[in-house]
């Protein structure tokens, strides 16, 4: 078994090395001076069951460009296996058409990465459940609610608890999490007038006098989840918390949410996130490389990794 990082999340990277007790594989990975990126394997990957980590988060272009090289070195390299271990997998919200001539982004990068020399792809909490069919590929969706199961657990008192879906379409995601916290579900009826403005409608579901958690796979400019607390304020909800797997967080997000009537915004470090991130009194992040990482060993042993989720 071989590591191998990009330079997306190298904090990430490292916490899983350290978690399966095996070093990251020496490599440079550089840009030239026009930018172009350039991969050298230090070592030697013949015949080796090599998986390369690397989120394509922000800038996501750079990113993936990093990840299909080092793919490419891979193969060349005579490596006998490739799994493409993406935390965050950037483009999954262009998975579909939303008017006419645009593109459905999300299948091409998924086809650029089984084209460069990836055998399977390992990733975390797909905006949509469905890419999981783009890749030609085995691909093993993971799920972030064991780790907020626990979190919740610890710092929620149960018998207040209400899961809540920001929107119509993350209601699969709230009830599973609900079910395994044995809690109530709500969910915000909201309209998106343009994309990343949203427009709080209406509340289904008694939030009166609850302890509220919002859940999503992404936050990103964090209008939606701030729309959604005061709403669920001004329906009576005690405090209001909220659970994301991939803090995107661009623009001012940041102010934004420090600013919000959210208790707390939770996220993952799928993302390498930023100082004024790390500052923030109301965001925190909690570690994903446990997770990810027995996903990984598993695969490398032909274990069952749909078990994590029983």
């Amino acid at each position: 078994m071989k590591l191998l990082a990009g330079n997306s999340n190298r904090v990430l990277s490292e916490s899983i090395a350290d978690f399966l007790k095996v070093p990251l594989t020496k490599a440079i990975v550089r840009r030239f001076a026009d930018m172009e990126v350039y991969v050298e394997i230090q070592e030697n990957v013949r015949g080796e069951d090599v998986f390369v980590i690397q989120s394509t988060s922000y800038p996501a272009n750079d990113h993936l460009m990093e990840l299909l090289i080092i793919i490419d070195a891979l193969r060349r390299a005579s490596a006998r296996r490739i799994t493409a271990v993406i935390p965050y997998f950037g483009y999954a919200r262009q998975d579909r058409k939303p008017s006419a001539r645009t593109p459905i982004s999300a299948k091409l990068v998924a086809n650029m990465i089984a084209h460069a020399g990836a055998n399977r792809v390992l990733t975390l909490d797909l905006h949509a459940g469905q890419i999981q069919g783009f890749f030609d590929i085995p691909t093993d969706n993971l799920f972030a609610a064991p780790v907020f199961d626990r979190d919740i657990r610890e710092r929620v008192d149960a018998s207040q608890l209400i899961m809540v879906s920001p929107d119509v379409g993350g209601v699969v995601r709230a009830r599973a999490l609900a079910k395994r916290l044995n809690a109530d579900l709500a969910i915000v009826d909201k309209r998106r007038e343009r994309a990343g403005e949203s427009e709080v409608m209406n509340i289904i579901g008694d939030v009166t006098g609850r302890v509220c958690v919002l859940v999503d796979d992404i936050v990103d400019s964090g209008g939606t989840l701030c729309n959604a607390a005061d709403a669920l304020l001004a329906k009576g909800a005690r405090e209001v918390y909220a659970y994301v797997s991939h803090g995107v967080l661009s623009g001012g997000a940041v102010a934004r949410i420090r600013s919000s009537s959210l208790k707390e915004l939770v996220i993952t470090d799928s993302i390498q996130q930023p100082e004024a991130v790390r500052k923030c009194t109301n965001i925190r992040t909690i570690p994903i490389a446990p997770l990810i990482g027995e996903a990984m060993r598993r695969i490398t042993h032909e274990e069952s990794v749909s078990s994590l989720f029983d």
